[in-house]
């Protein structure tokens, strides 16, 4: 079993590399876990690689705001850009630091 280390980590600002979304990261899969019909919907010229980490996003594009699950082959660090505006950031991480969020730790 082939061990892969993922590149981005918890809080971390990125944007896909063809669509116009981006968004923070909130969770982390390190290979494909979502569903057939969720991989097989993808265009099979644009299907990435399953066995890659795959990032759940808080994200945003200009209209609107929303989750996305995302191949790391299709992410680029985009820290530099700024905060982002998903509800749900305040809710999940603190601060932005360093071009990063700080995630909020879960009490028991």
């Amino acid at each position: 079993m082939k061990i892969t280390e993922a590149k981005f980590t918890l809080g971390a600002v990125v944007r896909h590399r063809i669509h116009n979304f981006r968004g923070v990261v909130f969770d982390v899969d390190p290979e494909f876990g979502n569903t057939e019909e969720w991989y097989q919907s993808i265009p099979e010229h644009m299907r990435p690689k399953r066995d890659q980490p795959f990032y759940h996003l808080l994200a945003e594009n200009p209209q609107s705001y929303y989750t996305a699950y995302v191949s790391e082959q299709n992410l680029v660090e985009d820290s530099a850009s700024g905060p982002v505006g998903h509800p749900d950031v305040g809710v999940m991480f603190g601060d932005m630091n360093d071009g990063r969020y700080t995630p909020k730790q879960v009490s028991a």
